[in-house]
């Protein structure tokens, strides 16, 4: 058997395994960011639902995780149906998600008191498919929680989204731990971007997508759009 050697018969080669990659999901669907740069590096050519996807901020977002909350709210604007948010402290500020496009009409907002909770009630959530997303905020992801999550997520085919926060950056390396997620992603503020009106600048932001099942990892520097 001999090998593609010419560069388009790699890339076919390269979206066959992409493909592959995704069929441990229940819909096999993706979520498109709408940005070529990012699409065209993912799997399908956007986000897998029904996967687990882990989000964490990069710098002292890893403590306060608003990035990484708003990059989740991000992405489940653009899915139809409610948004179950389980929480481990009270301070998601919801202003915020509606400026990042989901407004809290849409949000099913779950406090929980530790983690082990939070994991229960993530995985319980995704066994409802009228969901369009479930987003759990831990510091900790094992690897058999996350294989649970996986799971229930590939049979639902609902997207799961683990917002990663930690108290002190000496925990945040956990993040290096392997999981069963689909992905993982870092963002990360950066100085915004100039505007002709004096004072104001154009939010911008390094989104790395640090790990993903048949694809390569890469970094963005994006920018919010006027709409």
């Amino acid at each position: 058997m001999s090998l593609p050697r010419s560069p388009a018969a790699l890339d076919a080669l390269r979206r066959q395994v992409r493909l592959i990659e995704l069929a441990d999901c229940a819909t096999g669907q993706v979520l498109p960011f709408g940005v070529p740069a990012i699409d065209e590096r993912l799997p399908g050519n956007g986000l897998a639902m029904g996967a687990l996807h882990e989000v964490a901020g990069g710098a002292d977002g890893a403590l306060h995780g608003a990035a990484a909350a708003s990059f989740a709210a991000g992405i489940l604007a653009r899915a139809e149906g409610p948004v179950l948010w389980c929480l481990r402290q009270r301070d998601l500020f919801a202003p915020a998600l509606a400026q990042a496009g989901l407004p809290p009409k849409r949000v099913i907002f779950a406090e929980a008191g530790d983690e082990a909770a939070i994991l229960a009630t993530m995985e319980e959530g995704l066994k409802y498919r009228g969901l369009a997303g479930v987003v759990g905020e831990v510091a900790r992801l094992p690897m058999t929680e996350s294989r649970r999550l996986q799971l229930a997520a590939s049979e639902s085919g609902v997207v799961c989204l683990a917002v990663r926060r930690w108290r002190n950056q000496q925990a945040a390396v956990d993040f290096g731990q392997p999981t069963a997620s689909m992905s993982r992603w870092r963002i990360t503020p950066m100085p915004s971007g100039p505007l002709p009106v004096p004072g104001i600048g154009r939010a911008r932001w390094r989104v790395e997508l640090m790990r993903h099942r048949g694809a390569e990892g890469k970094y963005w520097i994006v920018e919010g759009c006027d709409a």
